[in-house]
């Protein structure tokens, strides 16, 4: 057995289990996601980050992201957040733009740091893609959803019930509309222009926030004229702030990173 050494982290309350690939190689990381993120029998997580240096020049680093139940994500707002700091407070970087490679493209980290410490990431989520049909109708009775993808698929619903997310996103991750699985958020826009919003996310079930998923919840907001090109994003964990800007289409997402602790594993 191998002694592996992580770091657990969360933003916003969408905790992952990191580890340097470069210095801790895991060539079944499906697998020892599903172990370590047991809540009960292991680390406890939403997933298994994998952080790498980049195969290609146009990135400086890479990101490998598994959900609980082992199967690989394209792309974590929350966890490039995280990886942002990691990088930059564990001493492999001093620049505070990093490009960061994922299953989704490139993804640029803008750092905002004080007194040494990152204090908040703005990662560029490159353009939301829109389906030509973006409406489905769903069945039991509910309303219509905003299909969003942000590099994953996101099928938005905006509601009063947004406690409804365990019942019903179990059950519309499943969707036939959405033969590769999908993201569902409940979002509910409130007196003062913020967006409650919660997250069954794909693979994972409830998180406590999904930065891909607060990126689509704006999107959607937009699209549907419930709010402006900025939103504040609350979700269970935290607020995200979204701005999808018309000068470039690109979708902006600015929150929290913070480090829970760190550990050894045998592997």
């Amino acid at each position: 057995m191998t002694k592996i050494r992580f770091t657990k982290m969360h933003g916003a309350g969408n905790d992952y289990i990191y580890v340097n690939a470069m210095q801790y190689p895991i060539d079944d990381p499906a697998k020892a996601s599903i172990l370590w993120s047991d809540r009960h029998k292991g680390i406890g997580s939403d997933g298994l980050v994998l952080i790498d240096k980049s195969p290609v020049p146009e990135a400086d680093y890479s990101m490998r992201i598994f959900n609980a139940d082992g199967s690989e994500a394209m792309m974590c707002g929350n966890a490039s957040r995280c990886i942002g700091k990691y990088l930059y407070e564990r001493g492999l970087t001093d620049q505070t733009e990093i490009r960061l490679l994922t299953l989704s493209g490139v993804k640029i980290l803008n750092l905002h740091v004080v007194d040494n410490k990152v204090d908040s990431v703005t990662v560029d989520m490159l353009e939301p893609k829109l389906e030509d049909e973006t409406q489905f109708l769903v069945h039991h009775g509910m309303d219509k959803g905003t299909f969003v993808s942000m590099g994953n698929p996101h099928y938005v619903i905006f509601t009063d019930n947004v406690d409804q997310v365990g019942e019903t996103g179990r059950i519309l991750e499943h969707h036939p509309a959405f033969p590769q699985r999908c993201n569902i958020e409940f979002a509910r826009v409130e007196a003062d222009g913020t967006i409650r919003t919660r997250v069954w996310e794909r693979g994972s079930g409830i998180t406590q926030a999904c930065g891909t998923g607060a990126c689509a919840t704006a999107v959607a907001a937009v699209l549907t004229g419930k709010a402006g090109h900025t939103s504040q994003i609350v979700m269970d964990g935290g607020t995200l702030t979204i701005e999808w800007r018309e000068s470039d289409n690109h979708v902006y997402m600015t929150g929290p990173a913070e480090f829970v602790f760190d550990g050894e594993i045998f592997y």
